[in-house]
């Protein structure tokens, strides 16, 4: 037994020693490395080698201040190139303050009578600047201001509007504007790409925020009700983006990462279990209607001269008594009114008069009849009409003429 304590004694002594050994040798070899990395790093840096550069304590451009380190320690710096800050740079004073009052009173204290939203500088021709809004932050209003990002007002007029793509252009002195923005080709977006909002959440004193997601889709379609009155009248093609977009944002820039306006921020879900979900006009939807807004004040149409309410808008009890119509007819439009000298009368139409059909398209509705109109016929295109009078479907013929200012 003592035999083998002893060995056994003397075995543990040299696995210690090795292990003292072992220890000692990557201690040296740490010392010798840092020491290498520590010479090696600056020549390395000079020969252009490493993707980054060694601050000798020098002021740099980036930070304007004097990093101070010990003449025998260098600091490392990187160079970091923002894609989003440089496309926020690039259009950020073009998105202005949309203030919109109802009154002229200078006394007054009430919110109601003062609205705020965003507008983007799209052009500057002269001494004169363009501006681009939603119409729902204009509407209403007897008096524009715009905010450019310096703080200074000036007085806007209001060019014109549309309720349909809720868009507005106003004009202003253009004098101390510097930037315009360029707008992007919202046909080319897909899903998952950056989309930059910047304006003016819940009013100016957070002017010129940003806030950065996604284009969530590229082609959605919202159902708007323009009356009030629970019905729909109108379907918005819209992107989505998961990009914060809050009351005071409306009129805004929707920016790619290239800094161009993809999109004018219009509406967003506003409930309590709902969020990043936004919504903008695509710019291509957008400037052919800022181009009529701009040049005639209103966006160029085609229009029978009718006035109409949907079928469904009718009680039920009106449809066989009033109007005569057949049990299987369960959609249309009701001719409330006819325009005089317009295509309607000249084609024969009349009150109480159920269209149901243009072209062989059905008509269901005021939206329908609508959504045909102005996006599969154009100004003097000839529309063929199917509609009931006294219960008996009659057909003819008229040719759209422009749509009149309201």
């Amino acid at each position: 037994m003592g035999y083998y304590d002893e060995h056994v004694s003397n075995r543990n002594e040299k696995q210690k020693g090795a292990r003292r050994g072992i220890g000692i040798s990557a201690f040296i070899g740490a010392i010798l490395g840092a020491l290498l990395a520590l010479f090696s790093v600056p020549a390395l840096s000079g020969l252009g080698w490493l993707p980054y550069e060694i601050d000798s304590g020098a002021p740099t451009e980036e930070t304007g201040q004097l990093t101070e380190a010990p003449n025998d320690i260098e600091t490392v710096n990187y160079a970091v190139n923002s894609d989003v800050s440089q496309a926020v740079e690039k259009v950020s004073d073009a998105v202005v303050g949309i203030v919109s009052m109802t009154n002229g009173s200078m006394f007054s204290s009430s919110e109601e009578e003062e609205g705020t939203g965003s507008g983007v500088i799209y052009k500057k021709e002269g001494d004169r600047a363009f501006i681009v809004t939603n119409e729902h932050v204009i509407s209403g209003a007897n008096q524009v201001e715009v905010v450019l990002t310096d703080g200074s007002r000036l007085p806007a007029e209001v060019l014109g509007s549309d309720v349909f793509t809720d868009l507005a252009v106003l004009e202003i002195d253009g004098s101390d504007v510097e930037t315009v923005a360029e707008f992007g080709n919202s046909d080319l977006l897909s899903p998952g790409e950056p989309a930059i909002a910047i304006g003016n959440p819940l009013g100016l004193r957070f002017s010129s925020s940003v806030t950065l997601g996604i284009i969530s889709a590229t082609e959605r379609s919202i159902p708007i009700d323009l009356t009030g009155n629970g019905q729909i009248d109108w379907q918005a093609e819209v992107l989505q983006t998961d990009a914060a977009i809050n009351p005071g944002n409306s009129g805004g820039a929707l920016v790619n990462i290239q800094g161009q306006v993809i999109g004018i921020n219009s509406m967003k879900i506003a409930q309590s279990a709902v969020e990043g979900i936004g919504f903008a006009i695509p710019s291509n939807l957008a400037i052919p209607v800022i181009e009529d807004l701009e040049f005639y004040g209103e966006v160029q149409r085609p229009q029978m001269g009718v006035a109409f309410r949907s079928l469904s808008e009718i009680p039920s009890f009106h449809w066989e008594e009033t109007l005569k119509l057949p049990e299987d007819v369960k959609g249309g439009v009701v001719i409330t009114d006819v325009v005089p000298m317009s295509p309607a009368e000249t084609a024969g139409l009349r009150q109480y008069d159920v269209i149901v059909e243009l072209n062989g398209e059905d008509i269901n509705d005021g939206h329908e009849l609508r959504k045909f109109l102005y996006t599969e016929l154009n100004i003097g295109d000839e529309v063929e009409v199917t509609y009931y009078r006294e219960g008996k479907k009659e057909t003819t013929t008229l040719t759209l003429v422009e749509q009149q200012s309201s």
